[in-house]
């Protein structure tokens, strides 16, 4: 005996409560009481835990549906249940087809939160940092391909729901689960899909002058551009798709040309679909599927002279190293203190970005300890935006940010090879610069930072030693980039002389600290040429060198 008929032999109390379950049309009464035997002898635990298996079990339901139909179509009396069971197998096919939407919707929104809240949020916070140095990688190939693939799927969708209105409008019947279910699977697909289209529109290059310090610092009357991109790539929308010029209410711009440009793939270098402006815009577009679109940029500081652009560019460090959240325009009225290691990181990039190489952790303690003092740990130590950029360093006229970032320019300019080669030690006190030195052999010597000079400095320092072997440092005074305009610095190191007893020039450098020589270390860079390769052998030779006296 079947559960099923034991069922109907309980009191009429306890047989009501288990016939209400079946008053849906979800599995109706009838077909639980035709199939019960197929029904019974099924493993539906399993089914619960394996996909494939619940997926060949509904198969076999629906050619049992047939069977029942077919016998049914044989009785004479049986008319009204040969209906319902055609009816039941079309509301059981409609309905793990709604709910594999259903499913595929739940599966969408996962992939959408970490799409877009964790992937896209840390893309723009990469970008963020990557305007102020940071080696971040800010490709968005793969983002693209991840928003492309998603909305396709949800349009996909969206033409399947509409299909199914035009079938619900030739034909439907009572309690039909199309006209229940399909209007909130719709809801939630137009929802995910505007939600997408939105999140995907960002700004890939950010405001930035051809000749300018870097992004995001602007000068007024002075041509800059932006570029943004939709991250959804369809080309055969790029002739309806169109980005409008829109400037916030803080500044106006003047904006040269055209007040429009279609989003495409014919100004991208990787096939994006972007609109590349010459001017700062905050953009909106509207797509077939009618969603107002809109992205900002960070923001920009505004200079009216080239002389502001060294504190402009201190407040946009300060902000993208602190603050991820690029609408805020209050941010520096109550400026956050940065941590020593967000502080130390940021100065990082700006020697990575200038010539080549970072500050390693040698460095890094140096200017540690010039700030806080000596210091078991410097982790917890802060440093303000005044102390940053406001006030004079100890026993000087100038910023701990001019003092920097005339370091800095100086790299740039005149030394960013051998910064990058490792070539110059740059931060060390001169306490420790005597102590390294002195265990070295005669002649050793080291480049460091001048810690005086406001707009950059460079120096060396060597040790010597006494006929009883005692040492001593020199020091020669610091180079500026006006010496290093007219001699490079390898070349002042080649032919660097001093002047010792009975007028007698010597070049007292011979081995780069540690133990490297001097033109191992540094005769690459020589500018001068020898053998057949001078043309001026002919002639007396010349040449600029500095020269000091002991």
């Amino acid at each position: 005996m079947t559960q099923w008929e034991r069922l109907q032999q309980l009191d009429t109390v306890y047989s009501q409560r288990a016939f209400d379950l079946y008053n849906r049309d979800e599995f109706p009464m009838e077909v639980r009481h035709y199939l019960a035997h197929w029904i019974e002898g099924q493993d539906w635990e399993r089914a619960s835990r394996d996909s494939s298996q619940a997926a060949f079990l509904f198969q076999v339901l629906l050619e049992n549906l047939d069977n029942q139909f077919s016998r049914f179509a044989q009785e004479k009396d049986s008319f009204l249940l040969q209906r319902n069971f055609r009816r039941y197998k079309q509301n059981f096919q409609v309905s793990n087809f709604l709910s594999d939407i259903s499913a595929m919707l739940d599966a969408a929104d996962i992939l959408c939160s970490a799409l877009i809240d964790e992937e896209l949020v840390d893309w723009k916070r990469r970008q963020q940092k990557s305007c102020i140095g940071a080696p971040d990688d800010t490709s968005l190939e793969h983002l693209e391909k991840w928003f492309t693939q998603i909305i396709e799927c949800m349009f996909q969708l969206q033409k399947f729901l509409q299909k199914l209105d035009e079938l619900v409008g030739k034909m439907t019947y009572d309690n039909d689960p199309i006209l229940v279910r399909k209007p909130p699977l719709k809801s939630r697909v137009d929802t995910l899909l505007t939600h997408l289209i939105k999140s995907s529109f960002v700004v890939e290059t950010q405001p930035s002058m051809p000749q300018g310090r870097g992004p995001l610092v602007l000068r007024t009357n002075v041509q800059f551009s932006v570029k943004v991109r939709l991250l959804y790539k369809v080309s055969e929308l790029n002739h309806v798709m169109k980005v409008t010029v829109s400037v916030n209410k803080f500044r106006k711009f003047n904006v040269l040309g055209t007040l429009s440009k279609a989003l495409n793939m014919a100004e991208s270098m990787n096939g994006g679909m972007v609109a590349d402006f010459r001017h700062l815009v905050s953009p909106s577009i509207k797509l077939e599927h009618s969603i107002d679109l809109a992205t900002s940029s960070l923001p920009v500081v505004v200079v009216s002279n080239s002389s502001q652009q060294q504190s402009a560019w201190a407040s946009v460090l300060w902000f993208n190293m602190l603050c991820s959240d690029p609408k805020n325009v209050k941010f520096f009225e109550t400026s956050p203190a940065a941590t020593w290691p967000q502080f130390g990181e940021m100065l990082s990039w700006q020697f990575l970005s200038c010539g080549k190489r970072g500050l390693d952790s040698d460095q890094l303690e140096t200017l540690a300890i010039k700030l806080f003092g000596k210091q078991q740990s410097y982790d917890s130590c802060k440093i303000s935006w005044t102390k940053f950029s406001k006030e004079n360093l100890p026993d000087t006229n100038f910023t701990l940010w001019v003092w920097l970032d005339g370091i800095l320019t100086l790299v740039k300019l005149y030394l960013s090879d051998l910064w990058s080669d490792g070539s110059i030690m740059g931060f060390v006190s001169k306490g420790k610069e005597r102590l390294l030195l002195k265990k070295k052999q005669n002649g050793t010597f080291l480049l460091r930072f001048s810690e005086s000079i406001k707009d950059g400095g460079i120096t060396f320092s060597w040790v010597q030693y006494a006929n009883d072997g005692t040492p001593s440092v020199q020091t020669v005074k610091p180079f500026t980039s006006t010496d290093l305009k007219q001699i490079a610095l390898p070349d002042i190191l080649c032919n660097f002389r001093i002047m010792v007893a009975e007028n007698i020039p010597v070049n007292p450098l011979c081995y780069l600290y540690p133990n490297t020589p001097k033109d191992q270390a540094f005769g690459k860079y020589y500018s001068e040429k020898t053998g057949e390769e001078n043309p001026y052998l002919k002639y007396l030779k010349t040449k600029l060198v500095f020269v000091s006296k002991e």
